[in-house]
């Protein structure tokens, strides 16, 4: 952020919740996939139904806190870098020591650092456009968009042509064949528009004009995890497996 805003810690808590919800929901997989018990995929498979609503909180916060950075293109570049490190590991690295099924091709991370370098790029423009309307135009379009990843659009009354869906090279805008798979998947539409409806709504955070309980600090805890979300999100996997490993060893 801009040193010479006002930190809103409520951000960082609500991101830090956000990413403790999906390193639970991981972990539940995880024991499927290392302990081979049933149930964490059911649970994990019950979760699903609520992940989006925290992953969007995720991305409308990072839209917002664009609105705030000194350089949205740099932080962009490095997420993505991040995004392909973890790609070269799952993908690469892990079918090669035996680990399968876990390979991101185009995670959340490749999805931030693409969303923050386009609204980086066109930031002069963007913020020529009424905060008001660019939120409403960005909801929109997000909710025509949402259902792009299984062929329609705005809630299945439009549907796209299967050609569209045959080949994987278009899977970061939601268009992929139905053999694509990516452990952990979010393409640039819809999200980039939950994003700039966080941007236009930072409007309102780099004004100050945001509820005066946003900038109290509420838990120190969730406020560390939400300021360290990329390296919590870098390390749950690699931490995670470690753990199950030692318990299905110790269990054996």
């Amino acid at each position: 952020m801009r040193e010479d805003k006002r930190r809103i810690h409520m951000l960082d808590e609500i991101r830090g919740f956000a990413i403790i919800c999906m390193v639970i929901h991981h972990t539940f997989l995880d024991i499927g996939d290392v302990l081979g018990f049933s149930w964490g995929y059911e649970v994990f498979d019950a979760l699903c139904i609520v992940q989006p609503v925290f992953w969007a909180a995720f991305i409308l916060i990072s839209g917002m806190c664009s609105r705030l950075s000194r350089n949205a293109v740099k932080r962009g570049v490095i997420v993505l870098a991040c995004g392909c490190a973890v790609t070269l590991v799952t993908a690469v690295l892990m079918p090669l020591l035996g680990f399968t099924g876990a390979e991101i091709y185009f995670g959340i991370l490749h999805c931030l650092g693409v969303c923050m370098i386009v609204t980086g790029l066109f930031m002069p423009v963007l913020k020529k456009i009424n905060y008001k309307i660019g939120a409403v135009v960005s909801l929109l379009l997000f909710l025509f968009f949402y259902d792009i990843e299984i062929g329609g659009l705005c809630f299945g009354l439009i549907t796209l042509p299967e050609s569209w869906y045959q080949y994987d090279f278009l899977a970061p805008l939601g268009l992929h064949s139905s053999s694509f798979y990516s452990a952990d998947y979010f393409a640039v539409i819809p999200w980039i528009f939950m994003f700039f409806l966080g941007y236009f709504i930072g409007k309102l955070a780099a004004d100050e004009k945001l509820p005066e309980m946003m900038y109290r600090k509420h838990s120190a805890f969730l406020s560390f995890v939400g300021k360290n979300s990329l390296w919590v999100y870098l390390a749950h996997q690699p931490v995670l497996y470690v753990i199950l490993f030692l318990i299905s060893f110790v269990i054996a």
